[in-house]
């Protein structure tokens, strides 16, 4: 009977982990100048593990990112797959569902990383919210340098993101 209680409890838990997640992105790409950088960029993205499909808006250089469920997210491996296709990234913005994520002290762990608020956190987040990463190499250089002075030591463990809402 012990043994069934903690499958159970086990069971339950992963079911509530697995709901919190990256869900999608839009990542915006600075330097792309034709269709052919569009394809370069998407096509070193798309060797990623954890992205299920991209959608590219050559009028914004942006690309929309779908996730696969279930896989964690690894930001910056986006990041340096833009980088290796000759180009930076502009701005990201990511859809994260917080059922069941405690936030704590403006701030919660996910896929070993932390990511820190440093707007927005203060209020109670359920369900999908669109966060922005603020980190230099994520953000434009105004956005970055707004929220600079509020900027964290990095974690222990993994990385330290800042993100606002």
């Amino acid at each position: 009977m012990k043994t069934l209680k903690i499958f159970i409890i086990l069971i339950i838990t992963t079911i509530s982990a697995a709901k919190a997640q990256f869900t999608k992105a839009e990542l915006q790409v600075s330097g792309l100048t034709c269709s052919m950088c569009s394809k370069a960029t998407e096509k070193s993205l798309r060797t990623l593990n954890f992205i299920g499909d991209i959608k590219a808006d050559l009028n914004r250089n942006v690309f929309v990112i779908t996730f696969k469920k279930d896989v964690p997210v690894n930001l910056e491996q986006i990041s340096k797959k833009v980088e290796n296709a000759g180009f930076f990234v502009n701005n990201l913005k990511a859809q994260f569902n917080f059922e069941n994520v405690k936030v704590s002290n403006n701030a919660f762990s996910y896929g070993g990383d932390t990511y820190r608020f440093v707007s927005g956190g203060d209020k109670p987040l359920t369900g999908p919210v669109m966060v922005t990463v603020v980190d230099k190499g994520f953000a434009p250089a105004a956005v970055y340098k707004k929220y600079s002075s509020q900027l964290a030591e990095k974690a222990e463990t993994g990385h330290t993101y800042h993100i606002a809402i």
